[in-house]
């Protein structure tokens, strides 16, 4: 199944990641934030931690991203989103947690739209019950209509879900002071 039921696993498993980088960017100026649906409690999901380092001046991303590529990450540009940038493993070197715990990984500058994109939406369902469940709902029936085909899931939920994204983001905008 492409959906796999909330797993309590992720939150340590995104902890484990986060100290690997720490580790990797000791030194640098920049936040960690666990986002997507393994993020959010009790909704089931993929089981792939999504993580956003945020960094706030263009010297940081030249750092975070020198030290990113010491790690074993290349950089595989925004693919298609602005101020977004993605690093994926590199299969040269060898980290036993890094390797072992699917994730994705992107830095967003602070002031980025997809970094308060991801940070709303997963706020907006970490205190919404209705939305959580309406959320998972959603990704369990375009999984089914996708053959639990990851790729046609992807395309199917980037023409379904972003509508609903939206509409939870506005949500959250409105509910903050």
């Amino acid at each position: 199944m492409l959906i796999e039921k909330y797993s309590p696993n992720w939150p340590r498993f995104f902890k484990d990641i986060k100290r690997e980088i720490e580790n990797a960017l000791y030194g640098i100026d920049y936040n960690i934030e666990h986002i997507g649906s393994t993020s959010v409690p009790y909704l089931d999901a993929k089981p792939i931690i999504d993580i956003d380092i945020i960094y706030s001046t263009q010297t940081d991303f030249l750092r975070i991203k020198a030290g990113l590529e010491k790690a074993g990450y290349y950089h595989n540009g925004d693919q298609g989103i602005k101020d977004r940038e993605v690093f994926k493993r590199d299969g040269q070197s060898v980290n036993e947690i890094l390797d072992s715990v699917k994730h994705h990984l992107y830095v967003c500058p602070v002031n980025s739209q997809a970094l308060e994109r991801h940070l709303l939406s997963r706020d907006y369902l970490k205190k919404n019950n209705w939305a959580r469940l309406e959320y998972q709902q959603m990704k369990y029936e375009l999984a089914e209509k996708a053959n639990q085909n990851r790729k046609r899931y992807a395309e199917l939920k980037e023409l379904k879900i972003n509508s609903f994204i939206d509409r939870i983001i506005a949500l959250e905008k409105a509910n903050r002071p």
